[in-house]
């Protein structure tokens, strides 16, 4: 048996990627359950997970619904300590979960005015005072947390931890409306930006479905201040360098070129995640460099 976890549109649903963050940059297995937004496939499937009614919302191996990330993240962190989800050290695991319960239930000026969108960047969208006020805010804890643990890496408390992962939508907020912060914010913005298991999230969250009408915004807009992906293209037919995907092991029937080379995927959701970011999937970069 293995957890499962049911999440909402990638671009779009910034508390589905901290809940997947939890699994996939802290080695924990997770079977998916995805539902659109915005439509009755949430509620459908949330019926599955009583009494989940928010995505997202985990199953454990035993069959206990824990909704709510908070949740979802101590009861991870106490069924897998070995995956270091808080801090070993006691005032570095304190300092990260009053970060983590700041983020899960303030910033609401933020959430409102930027809400996550992953498939664009605008170069503005006139925060207002209270935006400001928000981020000032984020500025401040962040550098105290960074003061208190003396952290010489790019997160908040030593390695990488569940309060980094609160943080990850945030961080993409202030990436796609441009939102101003100072160096040291803007460093750790970075930061989140090339993490590979959020890089995943985006390629995923860039091909897994049609734009959601209620995120547009007529802002200006930007490249994305990311990584920049590998310059991989969709084609046609099945030929290619490789008889199986480097993901399921499945015959290859969809294919990327990259280089001049041919690289084939069992579907075409393999491949196009594939071409959103190269770079993001080891088992394409084996691959790509064999």
């Amino acid at each position: 048996m293995t957890y499962d976890l049911v999440i909402g549109d990638r671009a779009y649903s910034s508390w589905s990627l901290r809940g997947w963050l939890f699994f996939d940059a802290f080695g924990i297995p997770v079977k998916l359950h995805r539902a659109r937004l915005y439509t009755d496939e949430l509620p459908t499937l949330l019926q599955q997970f009583f009494p989940g009614k928010t995505a997202p919302t985990m199953r454990t191996p035993d069959g206990v619904v824990v909704p709510e990330t908070i949740a979802i993240a101590e009861e991870l962190a106490s069924r897998h300590p070995e995956a270091g989800l808080w801090p070993a050290d006691p005032k570095a695991r304190a300092i990260a979960r009053v970060l983590a319960a700041e983020m899960h239930a303030g910033f609401t000026a933020l959430r409102s005015h930027c809400p996550m969108n992953l498939r664009v960047s605008y170069s503005d969208c006139a925060p207002p005072a209270e935006v400001l006020a928000d981020l000032a805010r984020l500025e401040v804890i962040w550098a105290w947390a960074r003061r208190e643990t003396g952290g010489a890496g790019p997160w908040l408390c030593g390695e990488y931890s569940a309060a980094d992962a609160f943080f990850a939508p945030v961080a993409t907020r202030i990436a796609t409306y441009n939102l101003p912060v100072g160096p040291q914010a803007m460093d750790y913005v970075q930061a989140h930006l090339a993490h590979p298991s959020f890089r995943r999230w985006r390629a995923m969250g860039l091909v897994d479905g049609a734009d959601q009408e209620f995120y547009r915004r007529d802002y200006p807009r930007r490249d994305w201040p990311g990584p920049k992906p590998l310059p991989a293209r969709a084609v046609d037919g099945a030929g290619a360098e490789n008889a199986l995907c480097p993901y399921s092991g499945t015959p290859v029937t969809h294919v990327l070129e990259l280089d001049g080379r041919r690289f084939g995927f069992c579907n075409a959701f393999c491949r196009d995640k594939t071409v959103a970011d190269p770079e993001a999937w080891p088992a394409f970069m084996a691959l790509y460099h064999s």
